[in-house]
C-alpha cells in the first residue's frame, strides 16, 4: 500500500486509536526508530498490513535475515490481510531495556480463511535500536 495523504489520516492498523502518521508511520518511514519494544512490534504489524516489506527486513535481527526473506514477505503481504491486533502481555522493553518480549494476538485472513496469530516475540537493542529476534507462534482458528 502506498503512502500517501489519506493513508497517513488513517487509523495506524495496529489498534492504538492514533493516527497513522502519529503512530507507526514515523518509524516505518525511518523518521523516529520506535522507542520500546512494543512500539517496534505495532509498527512490524503495521508494516505486515501495509506490505513494508523493507521495514520489516530492517527490522529484524541480522542474524536471522535470509537471502529470500524479501520474496517470502511480499508473497505473504499479497495473500495475507491482517484485521486486528491485541497485545496480551509485555515484559521490559521499556526505553532504556536492552530485551523485551511482546505478547499478541493478530488477526487475518487468507485463503478465504479466517486466523488468529498468537505470538510471544522477544526484540532486543542492536546499535541504540530495537530489533526483533524470533517468537514462539501458535496458527489459531478464527473467531
Amino acid at each position: 500500500m502506498l503512502q500517501d495523504d489519506r493513508t497517513l489520516n488513517l487509523p495506524c492498523p495496529c489498534g492504538s486509536g492514533k493516527p497513522y502518521q502519529d503512530c507507526c508511520q514515523p518509524a516505518i518511514s525511518g523518521q523516529t526508530p520506535a522507542a520500546t519494544a512494543e512500539a517496534l512490534m505495532r509498527s512490524r504489524y503495521t508494516a505486515f498490513a501495509l506490505g513494508q516489506v523493507d521495514y520489516l527486513i530492517e527490522t529484524l535481527a541480522p542474524k536471522q535475515r535470509r537471502p529470500d526473506d524479501a520474496a517470502i514477505l511480499a508473497e505473504q503481504s499479497a495473500s495475507t490481510t491482517w484485521t486486528g491486533l491485541q497485545i496480551i502481555d509485555r515484559r521490559k522493553g521499556r526505553p532504556r531495556d536492552e530485551r523485551g518480549e511482546v505478547e499478541f494476538i493478530a488477526s487475518f485472513e487468507a485463503g478465504g480463511e479466517k486466523g488468529r496469530l498468537h505470538e510471544r516475540s522477544r526484540f532486543r537493542r542492536e546499535r541504540g535500536r530495537w530489533v526483533y529476534v524470533d517468537g514462539e507462534v501458535e496458527i489459531l482458528p478464527g473467531l
